[in-house]
């Protein structure tokens, strides 16, 4: 793994984390032999964390499931509109972007983004660019990439701090 710096998660969440595992821009492939540790370690977690971590490796339905189940929860619907995003389902993608609101995860995607070599304007350009940049193997589809990578990353301690909090 990258140098990733992690909060203070739970050993268990660490653990897998630290688990090498693709940045998919589409569905991806789910990534089965962890499908234990992840529900496992997801009965510990706030549902938005949980909801994250299913996305993290690939586990589109489990995370809409928790995603959906309160669309009145900013941060759920943030996951919601990635996993859309990742279908791929661009107007579905979009229209949970809207749902999100002015999320405090999109101001620091536009202040980190330039640094992983992107110009982070709104959710709705950055879909709209994973969308002509999927599956081409060009630097552009790396960009995006990583833009995601950090997008989760940042989302993922944004929820995890937030339900300390409450």
């Amino acid at each position: 793994m990258e140098n990733r710096v992690m909060p203070n998660y739970p050993a268990a969440v660490r653990e897998l984390l630290c688990v090498d595992h693709p940045v998919a821009l589409g569905p991806g492939r789910a990534c089965e032999p962890l499908r234990a540790s992840i529900a496992a370690v997801c009965t510990e977690l706030p549902p938005s964390c949980a909801a994250g971590l299913w996305l993290r490796f690939d586990f589109l339905d489990e995370s809409h499931a928790i995603s959906q189940a309160d669309e009145s929860d900013p941060d759920r619907n943030f996951w919601h509109a990635i996993m859309h995003r990742r279908e791929p389902d661009a107007w579905n993608s979009k229209y949970w972007f809207r749902r999100v609101g002015n999320h405090p995860v999109l101001t620091q995607l536009r202040e980190s983004a330039p640094g992983v070599g992107y110009a982070f304007t709104s959710p709705e350009a950055f879909v709209d660019f994973c969308e002509r940049v999927r599956d081409t193997g060009r630097e552009d589809e790396a960009i995006a990439q990583r833009v995601q990578q950090l997008e989760w990353d940042l989302l993922f301690a944004w929820c995890w701090d937030h339900a300390r909090r409450r």
